[in-house]
């Protein structure tokens, strides 16, 4: 199969640091292609991702990260170069409502980000023609009217990620500088229990910086550290000495790709059941859900479970090749269906059931 993958013009395939959306299509292109299908991947310039890229894309640019402007010039260009493909999935936003896309292509979409009232519009939109992909359950149930061609949870590449000890003697708290996130109840919760708290969190955009500032930096006492923003390698070596990842989330997050992560490297997960957190932890097995005021109780919880079985549930539920596989399946369902029908992507509705955990 020919397979074109379309991703945004801020941030690099795979990414520096920060990116989740990046780090998907990255593991999903180098499964892909492992699995003997040919890749094409529209990205930033400097993307170092090992499987051929549509020429005459800009480099990578942070500082745009969200204008209209610049991942609508992104756009046409990437679809410009997608000729002789089977399956386009797009990861933007504006790509899927692209009038002047290929007509004898199917496009796939993926819904990375929350749900809102202005984007549900967009996407009730984008499903008179293009093949709507759920992250999770959860992300579905917010919106049960809109027509999803499937639910398919993300993957890790697991040979980028080796197990730790947890002999650490701390927790940690990875993600981005912002209250939705619960940095402040994961510090609460640390104190609670009485464990040292060290800080992987991403720090670019002025509300982060503002929100450390004000809220962050005078609160933090001597035994919490912030580490600023890391690398994978140091990531994983952060959460692989962890006695857990304190993730008391304050939102509905879509997936949450840091507790696979973490579980990765063997490190259970102490988080609030919002978003897809139920369907990435096993409560009492790869980790714990439960309230704010629940959580303190859980972190040396924590240190007791199966770290080879947080690592098992990963390699079995949310690894790379089996988000590949997922995918490949339903692509070749919507091509089936375009070729032989001309089905708009609207139809294609049959959801993958797959449950993780």
């Amino acid at each position: 199969m020919r397979i074109g993958l379309i991703v945004g013009p801020w941030f690099t395939v795979p990414p520096e640091r920060y990116g989740g959306t990046e780090r998907v299509v990255d593991a999903l292109a180098r499964a892909l292609s492992d699995a003997g299908h040919d890749v094409l991947l529209a990205a930033a310039s400097d993307s170092s991702c090992p499987v051929p890229q549509v020429k005459g894309l800009g480099p990578s640019r942070p500082g745009e990260l969200g204008e209209t402007l610049s991942e609508l010039n992104h756009v046409i260009k990437a679809y410009r170069g997608m000729g002789g493909v089977d399956v386009i999935h797009d990861h933007t936003l504006a790509g899927p409502l692209y009038a002047h896309r290929p007509p004898d292509i199917p496009v796939v979409t993926t819904i990375h980000n929350q749900l809102t009232a202005q984007s549900v519009e967009l996407y009730r939109a984008m499903a008179q023609d293009t093949a709507i992909v759920s992250i999770s359950h959860n992300q579905r149930s917010i919106v049960p009217g809109l027509r999803i061609a499937a639910v398919i949870h993300h993957g890790l590449d697991l040979s980028t990620v080796s197990p730790g000890t947890g002999d650490g003697g701390y927790a940690c708290f990875v993600g981005r500088m912002c209250a939705d996130k619960g940095l402040m109840e994961a510090v609460d919760i640390a104190r609670q229990a009485d464990v040292p708290l060290k800080i992987a969190a991403k720090m670019h955009a002025k509300d982060e910086v503002r929100f450390y500032k004000e809220v962050v930096q005078p609160a933090l006492g001597p035994n919490e550290e912030y580490l600023g923003e890391l690398s994978d390698p140091e990531k994983y070596q952060l959460m692989g000495g962890a006695i857990a990842l304190i993730n008391p989330i304050q939102w509905p997050e879509p997936f949450g790709l840091v507790m696979i992560e973490s579980l990765a490297t063997g490190t259970p997960v102490v988080a609030t059941p919002m978003g897809a957190a139920p369907e990435i932890v096993r409560h009492g097995k790869t980790g714990f859900l439960g309230g704010p005021e629940e959580l303190a109780g859980f972190v040396k919880a924590a240190a007791n479970l199966d770290r080879v079985g947080c690592r098992r549930a990963v390699e079995e539920y949310f690894s790379a090749g089996r988000m590949a596989a997922d995918h490949l399946d339903l692509y070749s369902r919507v091509i089936q269906q375009f070729s032989s029908k001309g089905v708009p992507g609207g139809a294609y509705v049959q959801e993958n059931q797959r449950q993780g955990r």
